[in-house]
């Protein structure tokens, strides 16, 4: 009988931090899935020896060779290697629109030391949809009853306000109620809404851009069926009165949401590209640098990412 098993992409991330790690501490034991691993072997294979385990081997596991730029020390970043990082990246992406992987997981990298080699990278979300060639995707990190996705993700603060427009809005709750309806099977979702300013603005004493840009662009989506509460003040919507009600919240911004989501539950959440063609998840924590070949990790978050891929399909 033909194994129908999915068959996922992960990449190992930044190879001097716990990525790899991560995989090998994983892959020890079988997954509900093939896993085809894209990273250079020999990182695999000394890192392994580090930890003390051996490399993983068994029929629901293939590693897909991608050659390192430089040996690698682990837990020293290295700009040489930032080229690297992206390959892995490209292979698995490559492979989701070929139709070779149902789905593709990450393993943290770093953007400083790839922008450091000359590379602009903002971040897996916006590579990825340069990739896919998507004008707009979203990013949502979810935990165990929270799913909060942003309007805006790594820009500096000071640009966030001229970066929310209506367009911007219409496009990014579209993609966010599509998704939870399509991939997460949520028929009627209840989207909740932060505001930008202290207080949603305070009537526009605080600000105009929810009188202006946030409020007749979600009464317009109102009027297409969707189900949207807010503005409402971040720190009065992420409170249980709310959020019991909640399929998902909106932020505005970067720092707004995420500090509550991780405050939830750090290690037990994941990040999740909406607006792709393909699947993507992705752990919740960077790179961990100081305990990358101490096995004083916790490998929770990308066994979820995983999971959850496999719940996607």
């Amino acid at each position: 009988m033909q194994d129908r098993l999915p068959r996922i992409a992960l990449t190992a991330g930044e190879p001097a931090g716990i990525g790899p790690d991560l995989c090998i501490m994983l892959m020890q034991k079988q997954q509900a899935c093939h896993i085809s691993l894209i990273a250079d072997p020999d990182l695999l294979l000394q890192r392994a020896a580090q930890l003390g385990l051996p490399l993983p081997s068994h029929d629901r596991l293939q590693i897909i060779p991608a050659p390192l730029q430089t040996p690698v020390t682990t837990g020293k970043l290295n700009k040489a290697n930032a080229a690297y990082v992206l390959n892995t990246l490209d292979i698995a992406v490559q492979g989701c629109l070929q139709q070779d992987f149902h789905a593709m997981v990450t393993a943290p990298v770093h953007k400083g030391i790839i922008n450091d080699a000359g590379i602009r990278f903002s971040g897996h979300t916006e590579y990825l949809a340069e990739k896919c060639q998507c004008d707009e995707v979203v990013m949502m990190l979810a935990t165990e009853g929270l799913r909060v996705a942003l309007v805006t993700t790594h820009l500096p603060l000071a640009d966030v306000s001229q970066a929310i427009t209506a367009e911007k809005l219409q496009s990014v709750i579209s993609i966010l109620h599509r998704e939870l309806q399509q991939r997460m099977g949520i028929h009627e979702p209840n989207i909740y809404v932060c505001g930008l300013n202290p207080h949603a603005g305070e009537g526009g004493h605080l600000g105009t851009e929810e009188k202006e840009i946030i409020e007749p662009t979600l009464e317009t989506l109102r009027q297409q069926g969707m189900h949207l509460y807010g503005p409402l003040p971040a720190d009065t919507l992420f409170t249980p009165k709310y959020l019991q009600h909640a399929d998902a919240v909106l932020a505005m911004y970067h720092d707004q949401g995420l500090p509550v989501l991780k405050h939830m539950g750090f290690g037990r959440a994941i990040n999740i590209t909406l607006g792709l063609p393909i699947i993507r998840t992705s752990v919740d924590h960077g790179t961990a640098l100081d305990l990358a070949g101490t096995a004083k990790i916790d490998t929770s978050s990308l066994q979820l990412a995983i999971d959850t891929a496999l719940a996607m399909q």
